[in-house]
């Protein structure tokens, strides 16, 4: 320890940075990485304890390490640097007593639990069998995190790391394909195996749920669906979006999110658009699922898309060209389902017909589906027209020098959305928005890039016109 201690312009960092945030409407994000603690210091160094590795890399890569460096040296004058240390794990005795152990139903773990009071945790794991609702191939492993998810894929973590007590609820919604699912049940299956299957976890979704509550109506069931649900620990419900106009079913979700909550039970809902835009929810109901943390997941960006493809072939154990592997993440700009689709189609051509597979055939074979996008026709002049009819302008307004506000908004929104769908180069887009140089579409990208740090309004704007688009028609 140096005679310099910095303790008190580090707590001063911190709490800058925290209102910072706080003002600019990203109180979450705060909360969820800044989750470094003081322990000592040098003249040029700070020790700090993070939760784990993977915080740590996450925080660097955000610039937020840098972000309190600098804030530091803005106190004192003096640069400073971080050196982090994570806590150690006990460990744990070879075996270690399970005191009152929670029912599970319909597994041998429970009847084992309940015949002996003093079951040893590593005989329960030996023992223990997947959970039955979920499927064991989505794990937080096998999810391949990219920039459209990343945020998503740590707060679903940090939530499977300490359920009931993080972000809950936590609801996540995007478009068909996108792994709101698989980020859902990775959260059941995480908690699930560290809590040896002595937890009570329910994957059920909305339609579902809807169709056993009106069974336990009509079959004078009530209680028991009441216990069913009201009692888990961890109730993962998909879709809800289908709970729209059905006011019994919301009736009783309202009540056992309520039991749910006040027992501190983690919830996990998944929805395929923002909460604000269902209609027919009531508000109250509405109110409780955005309690927590929502967020959403785009579409992945090519790179992430080439991830997925290569994670998957290995996850397989199969390969097939690389350029076939580029000419499909190229191709598919959807979502991860009709990644899946396209690789299977490959696979199966190649092992089928004992074929070697080249570029030839997989853009003979993939031509129909390359050509029908699930989502609509992603174009440069779709994305023009969404954007125009928001703003109430005519597509050559977009195009033309006018620089007035009325126009430069929506052009710059308009750029920033093409570069964030489209494969196109800023020269390219250049060309499509009235032959402009590649210095002025950088421009515009980047305004927008700013703009977003500070105004979730635009972030709202943004994330609506690009679900027009995915849906837009001729």
């Amino acid at each position: 320890m140096s005679e310099q201690n910095y303790r008190v312009f580090f707590d001063e960092a911190l709490r800058q940075i925290e209102e910072d945030f706080k003002n600019n409407n990203k109180i979450d994000e705060f909360k969820l990485w800044f989750k470094m603690e003081y322990v000592e210091d040098t003249l040029s160094e700070i020790t700090v304890s993070v939760p784990s590795k993977f915080m740590w890399q996450q925080m660097v890569t955000r610039k937020y390490e840098s972000m309190m460096q600098e804030k530091i040296q803005e106190l004192t004058g003096q640069p400073i640097s971080f050196k982090p240390v994570y806590p150690e794990k006990p460990s744990a005795p070879e075996k270690t007593e399970v005191e009152n152990p929670k029912e599970i139903p319909h597994t041998d773990d429970a009847a084992i639990a309940q015949q002996n009071s003093k079951v040893s945790v590593s005989e329960i794991k030996n023992n223990i069998k997947k959970h039955p609702q979920l499927n064991e191939d989505y794990t937080f492993d096998t999810f391949v995190a990219g920039e459209n998810t990343d945020f998503a894929y740590s707060a679903c973590k940090a939530v499977a790391e300490n359920p009931g007590k993080k972000y809950n609820p936590i609801l996540i919604y995007g478009g068909v394909g996108l792994g709101k699912t698989h980020l859902m049940e990775s959260i059941g299956n995480y908690i699930y195996s560290k809590q040896n299957g002595i937890v009570k976890i329910c994957y059920v979704t909305a339609e579902n749920f809807t169709n056993e509550f009106t069974s336990s109506i009509k079959d004078s069931t009530m209680e028991k669906f009441k216990a069913k649900y009201r009692k888990l620990d961890v109730l993962l419900l998909d879709d809800i979006h289908f709970l729209q106009d059905k006011e019994a079913t919301q009736e009783e979700l309202f009540h056992t999110f309520e039991a749910l909550y006040n027992s501190k039970s983690q919830m996990v809902f998944t929805c395929d658009r923002p909460i604000t835009e269902l209609k027919g929810i009531e508000d109250r109901l509405r109110t409780r699922f955005s309690r927590g943390m929502c967020i959403d997941l785009l579409p992945p960006n090519y790179e992430t898309r080439r991830a997925i493809l290569q994670k998957k072939l290995s996850i397989m154990k199969k390969e097939i060209p690389s350029d076939v592997v580029d000419y499909i993440a190229k191709n598919v700009q959807t979502n991860v389902r009709d990644l899946e689709s396209c690789l299977n189609k490959m696979i199966g051509y190649a092992e089928l017909l004992q074929k070697p597979l080249t570029i030839d055939i997989a853009q003979k074979e993939l031509r129909d589906t390359f050509s029908q996008p699930a989502n609509g026709l992603i174009t440069i002049e779709n994305i023009q027209k969404v954007v125009c009819n928001h703003y109430n302008i005519s597509l050559s307004d977009i195009k033309s020098k006018k620089r007035n506000k009325k126009y430069i908004v929506p052009r710059h929104i308009a750029i920033y959305i093409a570069r964030n769908m489209l494969d196109y180069s800023y020269p390219e887009l250049g060309n499509e928005f009235g032959g402009r140089d590649h210095t002025s579409i950088m421009h515009g990208c980047e305004k927008i890039t700013e703009q977003l740090k500070v105004d979730s309004a635009l972030d709202t704007t943004i994330q609506m016109l690009m679900r027009e688009i995915k849906d837009f028609k001729k």
